[in-house]
């Protein structure tokens, strides 16, 4: 506990006066009675213990910075110590290599002694503790803390308990490996601003109200959940988004969103939709006005080519400059869908394409490839574009080809081979392209 007291600076000016006059250690009598006279003023300092006479907040600020087996252990130094530990504001638990029983006994512990106030909790745990959790989330609930993370990883979902949704003051959310059930009281999160779900499971109604009743809300992850079919997020202070799972539909309104990260995982077989009127790219990022870097994976980009492709969107996102997108270019839809999105970016300056053939992402009667389309898009501001994954396929080199020619400012382009084929001939058809900008390289990597 000394050493993290060296590093904190309040009441340890003594420290100082010992080490300089340690450093006469052989030199002679004058200098060594020099020396014995600094340690006795050293331990006439110790004896006053000023360490132990640092208000409770120092001390439990000074203790957070070790984990909560150390600081525990601290009540055994003296009487002024002993409790010195239950001021501290910063709780982080793991039960590592602690076995089971004693990482249970140290949790009980420190939420039933603990008396202070609680400004973050964190516990985290490879192994089952489904008996002591709803325990245990009743006397954190008593605390009020602004920050809560749980990670038990170990065993089924643990159900959050609905004390846990009465903390009022929660700033901070941080929930894995859980199922969600929000109480019918549940009022809300006021001051919640970053919310983050893994491995979860909800439904369509709770994650929406969760999110909806969160109205300080800037940051929000879901991440691998299961039960929701209709994703409705309405957020609007929300300027980061991140969602990835297995979904039917979804649908934003979250007109601040700066930074998107949008990944479905399955592609269902209702794409695309026969005389669907429905536009999933305006449904979905209609109203995205500020939005800044947009990255769509997994099978997304399918999702938003069924139904119908406007080639105008009545939002046009003039702060978009980072796009990642993936996309199988064997497939119509999806090249107009992402041609879609290019158009109504208009200050799009960097590009990054995942391609991936119909075998992966799954084929459907419309991928035709891309060659007979009539697409003429003017991508003025775009200065880097990279193609990974690149297999050497006819209509990933006819895209290739037509992205040259939509961008007259472009400087550089990538493109990561992946392919099996002979890759000379391709590399020549790649270098032979007409480009729009004169200064625009290919740079082609294995």
């Amino acid at each position: 506990i000394l050493t993290a007291y060296l590093k904190f600076e309040t009441g340890l000016l003594w420290i100082h006066q010992v080490s300089k006059h340690a450093s006469s250690f052989n030199m002679d009598s004058e200098a060594m009675s020099t020396c014995k006279k600094a340690r006795a003023e050293a331990a006439s300092v110790v004896s006053t213990d000023r360490l132990s006479n640092l208000p409770p907040e120092i001390k439990g600020d000074i203790l957070s910075r070790l984990n909560v087996e150390e600081a525990v252990r601290t009540s055994t130094l003296s009487s002024t110590w002993r409790d010195a530990w239950t001021d501290m504001p910063v709780i982080s638990l793991c039960d590592g290599n602690l076995a089971r029983t004693k990482f249970v006994t140290l949790v009980d512990m420190v939420l039933l002694l603990h008396k202070g106030t609680i400004e973050e909790f964190d516990i985290s745990g490879n192994k089952n503790y489904h008996d002591e959790f709803g325990r245990w989330m009743i006397m954190l609930s008593r605390k009020s803390p602004k920050s809560v993370i749980i990670k038990l990883n170990s065993g089924p979902r643990y159900k959050i308990p609905s004390c846990l949704f009465s903390i009022g003051d929660l700033e901070y959310l941080h929930l894995e490996n859980c199922i969600i059930s929000l109480p019918r009281a549940f009022q809300g999160f006021k001051s919640l601003t970053d919310l983050t779900l893994k491995l979860f499971s909800s439904t369509d109604k709770d994650i929406q109200n969760l999110i909806s009743f969160c109205p300080a809300l800037t940051d929000l992850i879901l991440d691998s959940f299961e039960g929701i079919n209709r994703l409705n997020i309405k957020a609007p202070k929300l300027d980061y988004l991140y969602v990835e799972g297995d979904f039917e539909d979804i649908k934003l309104d979250a007109p601040n969103l700066e930074v998107a990260f949008l990944s479905l995982d399955k592609a269902y077989q209702s794409v695309p939709i026969a005389h669907d009127k429905e536009s999933y790219v305006k449904q979905s990022l209609g109203s995205l006005s500020v939005i800044e870097t947009l990255t769509i994976n997994g099978f997304f980009l399918k999702y938003l080519s069924k139904g119908c492709i406007h080639t105008k969107l009545p939002a046009v996102f003039t702060h978009l400059e980072s796009v990642r997108i993936m996309i199988c270019l064997w497939d119509q839809r999806q090249v107009l869908t992402a041609c879609s999105l290019f158009q109504n970016a208009p200050n799009l300056k960097k590009l990054e394409m995942w391609s991936f053939p119909w075998s992966i992402l799954g084929r459907d009667e419309d991928q035709v490839g891309i060659q007979g389309l009539n697409l003429q898009l003017q991508m003025d501001h775009l200065v880097m574009a990279s193609v990974n994954h690149f297999g050497g396929l006819d209509c990933e080199v006819d895209f290739v080809a037509k992205l040259l020619s939509w961008a007259p400012a472009l400087e550089e382009l990538k493109i990561d081979w992946k392919g099996e084929m002979e890759c000379s001939m391709v590399l020549a058809k790649l270098l032979a392209l007409p480009r729009a900008s004169t200064r625009a390289k290919v740079i082609v990597t294995f």
